[in-house]
């Protein structure tokens, strides 16, 4: 009881000092966040709000001006579903690509943020 009352209280300052320390978004031409914005549609994250690896990825996500879907799998259970059928297990933060040969669920933190950067980070 009082390791999980420990937990929420440390997630909830994690939320609370990502809010005070958010990096400012990218700034892009109107035609370079319109085709950022459509190819993000593709997109879907599945977190928890207090996960401190989502929020990194959300931080990333944030910094790069980048608009994606958030799925919390932790408190919908259809996301929780979703998650578990599509990516295999419910492990959080996993990325949802929708790409033309099919779904692709990307797992760890690092590698989303990597595949995002390589993505997102030089469009004007």
């Amino acid at each position: 009881m009082i390791v999980k009352a420990l937990r929420v209280g440390l997630g909830q300052l994690i939320v609370a000092g990502d809010a005070l320390t958010r990096p400012r978004p990218q700034k892009r031409t109107p035609q370079g966040q319109a085709a950022v914005n459509s190819e993000a549609a593709s997109l879907a994250l599945y977190q928890f709000h207090a996960c401190p690896f989502c929020i990194k990825t959300r931080r990333a996500m944030h910094r790069l001006n980048v608009p994606v879907a958030l799925h919390d799998a932790k408190r919908d259970p259809q996301a929780r579903e979703a998650l578990l059928a599509g990516g295999g297990k419910v492990k959080v933060p996993c990325l949802r690509i929708e790409e033309a040969g099919g779904t692709r669920w990307m797992y760890e933190s690092s590698d989303i943020i990597a595949y995002l950067e390589q993505r997102f980070a030089n469009v004007a």
